[in-house]
């Protein structure tokens, strides 16, 4: 079953090697036509963008504060127009929308950042420090994004709701839903046991997140810790990818 699940994730070392080379090929900038086609290929087929054209995922958490799946460059223009201010994308770089989503931005007058979010491991403390200081200084209305919409883009929406708005836990966590499609059962549901942690030995303590995450948090433990359904595994690799 492992290896199975592997071969559907595309964690052989073969797959690995040629998403090294996509990815390499997506850091140079977009610089004649081709390299504009081969870019909206990689967002529309390779990043599945053509499936985005019918569901974006794209809903508001608060008045300043957007969440949706990765954003076209019409979406970017739509964000625009819906008044925000900054795009944050929760994603690595190296694919083609990722360079098409930051020329429409810099086009549209949009301000671009970037927090690299996991959506199958507990988040690095560095990630959490990052975000910590990240987010205040965002330009409001923000709209942040991973690919799908559905497990980094929780995370991120419901850490904006703990750091910025002093929303409890319990309501934060609202954002990692199979509304948005969220499967707490497969190995995303390790952010799930993220924000329970903190719920449990942070918020009850009295603990700020921040000195939640300096002295008490262990991303080691939890992922060791945390146990997720195979079959659930195996159902997701096939059909989300990072």
């Amino acid at each position: 079953m492992t290896s199975f699940i592997k071969i559907l994730r595309g964690r052989t070392p073969a797959a690995r090697a040629r998403r090294k080379a996509r990815a390499d090929r997506w850091r140079r900038p977009i610089e004649s036509d081709r390299d504009r086609r081969e870019a909206w290929a990689s967002l529309m087929l390779a990043d599945h963008g053509v499936l985005r054209l019918a569901y974006r995922n794209r809903h508001a958490v608060t008045p300043v504060l957007w969440r949706s799946a990765q954003p076209s460059p019409a979406d970017v223009r739509w964000a625009k127009q819906a008044g925000v201010k900054t795009v944050l994308s929760l994603r690595g770089d190296g694919f083609g929308g990722d360079l098409l989503e930051q020329e429409a931005c810099a086009r549209a007058g949009l301000r671009f950042e970037r927090l690299v979010l996991l959506s199958r491991a507990a988040p690095p403390k560095d990630t959490l420090r990052q975000a910590i200081a990240l987010l205040p200084t965002l330009e409001a209305p923000v709209l942040m994004h991973c690919k799908s919409g559905a497990d980094r883009a929780g995370l991120g929406a419901a850490l904006w709701l703990i750091i910025l708005d002093d929303i409890s836990t319990a309501e934060a966590k609202r954002q990692l839903s199979w509304r948005y499609g969220h499967v707490a059962q497969a190995r995303t549901g390790v952010l799930d046991a993220f924000l329970d942690a903190y719920e449990a030995t942070g918020e009850a303590a009295g603990l700020s997140f921040a000195d939640w995450v300096e002295e008490v948090y262990d991303p080691a433990a939890l992922n060791a810790a945390f146990r997720s359904n195979r079959a659930a595994d195996a159902v997701l690799a096939a059909i989300q990818r990072e």
